[in-house]
């Protein structure tokens, strides 16, 4: 009986205060969601809600202002804030010390415009004391196209405006052009790719590129957003009878693969690809398989497989920048893989030539290769670029005016480059002044690429840079 007695006594001690002073604490003034594609619902956010005070709180209400017209919903410590009710719940205790969840989501409606619209709304708590306590919601809407199972059947021209978000991969049949122009957005469902049989000419500006991206636009962690990792989709692949593709300003970010070029006949070229990007792939970045394709002013960087991977064919590099950090698997691949055999076939290496190029990475040698040179078949060679590879002497005509970096050279590998966020997977792969590329390219190479990927002239002020950036001053 004596026991019965404390433990009833111990409850008798919980005590609740309607002090207009005692008031709740958040976790945060305002639950923010990322931009959100309209209607479709986005990842949950939590809000935590604290009682530091010496006594208990009694919550009497917790609503939203906008009520039932609202688009955002909320869970309240396992209480959902019903729209039939007015998006309200009512009678919450929480005691000293103690807290509750409140996980809210939301749905952006229509708003028939290209640009993105923002929407508010107030979460508002009501204490036993007559205190009112508010939390804000906030979310940014962005209309979008949405295309599932996609062929293009016809030329056709996608215009800037709203992105377009593509299920089930878009196809474009032989023999059909797709056009892209400067501001187009792509956002691929997860394993979506684009399969191109006819050609594509995607024509993007430095200002506005044509982007191609997954369509989460959430974050996986506070820090880090879902568009910051690998493999979110498939990639582009440019089937064999797919020829004449150009891709000029391009975003390629955050794939499964790069750009994929099947193998076809080296009588046309299958690729142009300049002033563009191909940026944290989980495959290769860019995969060349006995394909003609020109490549300049274009950085390829951290990917799971090569950086660039060119299996025969005929090749040509300029002033590309290919940076192998890929910081999410210790067993990347090479920045720059050479091969004339693939799965036991030989595929001749007719020409493989990189001029004016800055190929870097984590590793000791980040050039690497299966070249079968018995009947001299293979052409490859590199002019006045960076190189962190261990120097070839017995194919020195191969190698001319090239500089080879070396681990602990201050000025060389990650050490050069003006963004390296391991913490938050943030690059910039732009030249600081220390950098060991700076004045190592060479005029003669430069001269189809006067300016820099961002337009800076190259050709003024001595040497041009290795890489697809030239050394601006950050101030």
């Amino acid at each position: 009986m004596t026991a019965v007695s404390g433990f009833t006594s111990c409850e008798d001690a919980v005590s609740f205060t309607a002090d207009r002073g005692a008031l709740l604490s958040f976790s945060a003034d305002t639950v923010q969601f990322d931009t959100v594609i309209s209607t479709i619902g986005s990842s949950t956010r939590q809000l935590m809600v604290y009682n530091r005070n010496s006594d208990g709180l009694r919550i009497t209400s917790v609503h939203l202002k906008k009520g039932d017209v609202t688009p955002f919903r909320v869970n309240v410590d396992g209480s959902y804030l019903e729209p039939e009710s007015g998006a309200r719940a009512f009678d919450f205790e929480v005691r000293k010390g103690d807290s509750i969840r409140v996980f809210a989501e939301v749905t952006m409606p229509e708003n028939g415009q290209d640009a993105p619209v923002a929407m508010n709304d107030t979460l508002i708590f009501s204490l036993e004391s007559g205190v009112e306590q508010h939390v804000i919601l906030a979310a940014v809407g962005q209309d979008a196209y949405m295309w599932r199972g996609r062929v293009i059947e016809k030329d056709t021209l996608l215009q800037g405006g709203r992105p377009i978000v593509v299920y089930d991969s878009l196809s474009v049949k032989a023999g059909v052009t797709l056009s892209m122009a400067p501001g187009v957005k792509l956002y691929f469902h997860d394993g979506a790719s684009l399969w191109v049989h006819g050609r594509i000419n995607v024509e993007g500006t430095a200002e506005r590129p044509v982007v191609f991206r997954g369509d989460r636009t959430d974050r996986m962690f506070d820090y880090l957003p879902y568009d910051n990792t690998p493999s979110r989709w498939g990639g582009i692949r440019l089937k064999a009878t797919s020829e004449d593709n150009r891709v000029n300003y391009a975003d390629i970010h955050s794939a499964s693969f790069g750009i994929a070029c099947d193998s076809s006949s080296l009588d046309f070229v299958k690729l142009t690809l300049e002033n563009s990007v191909i940026h944290n792939v989980g495959g290769e970045g860019l995969g060349l398989y006995h394909s003609r394709v020109s490549v300049g002013n274009t950085q390829i960087s951290n990917t799971l497989g090569h950086c660039v991977a060119v299996v025969g064919g005929w090749a040509e590099f300029v002033h590309c920048t290919l940076a192998q950090f890929y910081p999410w698997d210790a067993s990347r691949g090479a920045a720059l893989y050479l091969a004339n055999k693939w799965l036991a076939e030989d595929y001749p290496l007719e020409h493989a030539y990189f001029l004016n190029c800055l190929v870097t990475g984590y590793a000791d040698d980040v050039v690497t290769g299966n070249l079968e040179d018995k009947d001299k078949s293979v052409d490859y060679y590199f002019g006045n670029c960076v190189l962190r590879t261990v120097e070839d002497v017995d194919n020195a005509a191969r190698f001319v005016d090239v500089v080879y970096e070396a681990k602990e050279d201050e000025n060389s590998g990650q050490k050069q480059f003006r963004l390296f966020d391991t913490d938050n997977f943030l690059y910039d792969f732009r030249l600081k002044d220390i950098a060991l590329a700076r004045d190592k390219g060479a005029v003669e190479w430069a001269a189809g690429y006067p300016a820099d990927r961002w337009g800076v002239d190259r050709l003024t002020g001595g040497m041009p840079d290795a890489g697809c950036y030239e050394f601006v001053s950050e101030e």
